[in-house]
């Protein structure tokens, strides 16, 4: 018995100190654990590098005063969203200014440039110029830039045959089956196309256009077709090369068309139907 309480003893942690070196050996735990606590504001750990690349391609419209404060990085969702903003953005102006023919088909421009004019940094409107190269309408040129794609009437005339191949039997199968009350929803859709011609605005009638025809091939409930349509549609907006300006009475007579043929799908008129629609690509570059 005794024996087994003497190796008790033994293998007891011993006790802790007392007095003054219990004090010491407090007030240092203490020190350590709030220096433990202490440290992360004090050396932070360095953010990440794509943290810090969005404010500089935010500033101008985008910037707001007072979201960002130096050394304190925001959160990256926001980041991400302003960004991708400002990407889309700049990409439609761009897309305006080469339908209103601002940029001007076989001329070569640098981002940089064109960034100094939106007042953004380079980066969003590169991405958006790559984009555009995507779609075609503008090339790569290595060290220089970008360069307007040169586009011809042939070009132009191949683009209109092949939105008719698409267009046309949907538009016959919609004219059976589409109410006429859901075709009278889209006047309003054809009155702007209409008061953009009146004014003469070349690139906003192309953005009522496009409008127009997507809330009508919508109807099929096809997203594939919406893309592929949408797609061939702007690319045959893009002037050609040396393209005078369009006279004022020729968007006009384009935009009467949209009137003309919701008229006529109200009226379940195919034979009308099909040679509005015909007649529409082949005969506008709009």
């Amino acid at each position: 018995m005794e024996q087994g309480a003497a190796r008790e003893r033994a293998t007891e942690r011993p006790s802790p100190p007392f007095g003054d070196a219990a004090r010491a050996e407090t007030v240092l735990a203490d020190a350590a654990r709030a220096e433990t606590v202490r440290a992360p504001s004090i050396r932070p750990e360095p953010p990440h590098p794509e943290s810090l690349r969005v404010p500089e391609q935010a500033r101008g419209a985008e910037y707001v005063r007072g979201e960002h404060t130096h050394g304190e990085p925001a959160p990256l969702g926001p980041r991400t969203v302003r960004r991708h903003s400002v990407r889309g953005q700049i990409l439609e102006a761009l897309r305006t200014a080469l339908v209103g023919g601002e940029l001007r088909p076989g001329e070569v421009y640098s981002a940089p440039a064109l960034a100094e004019r939106f007042g953004v940094s380079a980066t969003p409107v590169r991405e958006a110029m790559q984009r555009l190269a995507v779609e075609g309408a503008v090339e790569v040129v290595p060290n220089r830039g970008f360069r307007v794609t040169e586009r011809t009437p042939r070009e132009l005339a191949e683009l209109a045959e092949v939105r008719a191949l698409i267009e046309v039997p949907v538009m016959l199968r919609l004219a059976r089956t589409v109410p006429a009350a859901r075709w009278a929803e889209l006047r309003p859709l054809a009155e702007a196309t209409a008061t953009a011609a009146a004014r003469g605005d070349r690139a906003h009638y192309a953005e009522t256009d496009r409008a127009f025809h997507r809330a009508v091939l919508s109807l099929a409930g096809n997203e594939q077709l919406l893309a592929v349509a949408d797609d061939l549609h702007r690319r045959s907006q893009w002037p050609l090369i040396s393209a005078p300006v369009l006279r004022h009475g020729v968007l006009v007579a384009d935009a009467a068309e949209h009137t003309a043929l919701l008229d006529a799908l109200i009226a379940q008129d195919l034979p009308v139907v099909q040679t509005l629609v015909q007649e529409h690509f082949m005969g506008s570059d709009c």
